[in-house]
């Protein structure tokens, strides 16, 4: 079985991420160390916290990630774990993991904030994540920033709230969604189910 490693950042629960996964058919695990990722076959950034605090603790091991992902090994960011995919946040300093140049700033206009609840999925590119999802799904955000990727050809869902908003991206083994597909029924569990396949294939 597929072995993943959920990244604990130090904060929050991640036990219904590590649920989700593993209901989705991997084995998974929650580490903290460079040397557990090493030995992962797919890796997942949860998305509980705050920018610069987990920027702070991936500076630990922000090297053996990066190999990781660049030699082809799946990654999923969920939430602020997609956001740390980018430079830099409008939430407070430090630098991201930078796969993807642009930056997270915050939701604006007269909207409230934090965007907490169900909304739907506008299809932007099709994706293997995205396999049987229909367009105008509904999934579940709890979230106050937004990722602006530079390179559009990267997002794969856009949501409207208050602005039309990245809510999913992918490029390669790289998948990021700002939405928590484990609170997200049997839409997240689809999508989790996709991932998989992904790290199995």
């Amino acid at each position: 079985m597929a072995k993943t490693v959920i990244f604990d950042y130090g904060v929050g629960n991640l036990l219904s991420l590590k649920t989700g996964l593993e209901k989705s058919g991997l084995e998974v695990s929650v580490v903290t160390s460079a040397k557990e990722l090493v030995e992962a076959d797919a890796i997942a950034l949860p998305g509980v916290g705050a920018f610069t605090a987990a920027t702070s603790k991936l500076c630990e091991v922000k090297e053996a990630l990066t190999e990781k992902v660049e030699g082809g090994t799946p990654l999923l960011g969920v939430c602020l774990g997609l956001q740390l995919f980018f430079e830099e946040s409008q939430e407070g300093p430090g630098t991201g993991l930078s796969f993807f140049k642009g930056k997270v700033v915050a939701l604006s206009g007269k909207v409230k904030v934090p965007h907490m609840g169900w909304n739907t999925l506008d299809m932007a590119k099709p994706n293997e994540l995205f396999d049987g999802v229909a367009e105008g799904s509904y999934v579940y955000f709890v979230h106050s920033l937004y990722p602006v990727p530079t390179d559009k050809s990267i997002v794969c869902t856009t949501t409207q709230y208050g602005t039309t908003f990245t809510s999913a991206i992918a490029s390669k083994n790289i998948y990021g969604t700002q939405f928590h597909p484990e609170k997200s029924g049997d839409i997240g569990m689809k999508i989790l189910k996709n991932f998989a396949k992904a790290v199995i294939r």
